[in-house]
C-alpha cells in the first residue's frame, strides 16, 4: 500500500510551512455517559455526563464550547493588536453548542455570542469577522462543517 503524507496548508495563508506549536493529549475511556477523560500531563481530568441525565460530569459539548470560546477570545486579542484596537479587559462569549440529530445522523451547531463592551459596534464586528474568518483555530476547523452563527452583543 502506497501511503503520502500530505503537508497540512491552511487555505487563504501565504506560508508554505506549518508549524506545530502545540500538541494536546488525552485519553478518554467510557464515552460520554460515564466515562473519563484526562490530559497526559494530568491539567485536565473530568468526568462525563449525558445532557439531560442525572451526573456529576461535563459532556463533550460544553468542552467544545469552553474551548472554542476560550481560543476565540484569545486570537480576537491577535486581530485587535493588528487593527491597532485594545481588546477590552472584559471580552467574553458565550458560545451555545448544540447536539442535533436528523434520523441516524448526528451533527453541531453553533452561536457565539460575543461581547466587547466599550467598542463601537462596527469595530466589534470587525474584529470578530476577522477572528472567524482567519484566526481563530476553531473557526478554521469548523468552516463548512456546522452552522455557525456569530453575534456581537
Amino acid at each position: 500500500m502506497d501511503i503520502t503524507k500530505k503537508t497540512n496548508t491552511v487555505d487563504g495563508s501565504l506560508q508554505e510551512v506549518v508549524k506545530v506549536r502545540y500538541t494536546a493529549k488525552t485519553r478518554t475511556v467510557g464515552g460520554r455517559r460515564g466515562g473519563d477523560s484526562r490530559s497526559d500531563d494530568g491539567r485536565l481530568d473530568v468526568k462525563f455526563s449525558a445532557p439531560g441525565v442525572p451526573g456529576t460530569g461535563t459532556n463533550p459539548e460544553q468542552l467544545f464550547a469552553a474551548g472554542w470560546s476560550a481560543c476565540f477570545i484569545s486570537a480576537m486579542g491577535l486581530v485587535a493588536n493588528k487593527m491597532k484596537v485594545k481588546l477590552p479587559t472584559d471580552a467574553a462569549v458565550d458560545a451555545e453548542i448544540d447536539l442535533c440529530n436528523s434520523g441516524d445522523v448526528y451533527f453541531l451547531r453553533a452561536r457565539l455570542n460575543v461581547s466587547l463592551p466599550g467598542l463601537e459596534h462596527k469595530v466589534a464586528q470587525a474584529i470578530v469577522d476577522a477572528t472567524h474568518g482567519e484566526t481563530c483555530a476553531y473557526s478554521n476547523a469548523t468552516r463548512g462543517n456546522i452552522d455557525i452563527t456569530l453575534n456581537v452583543v
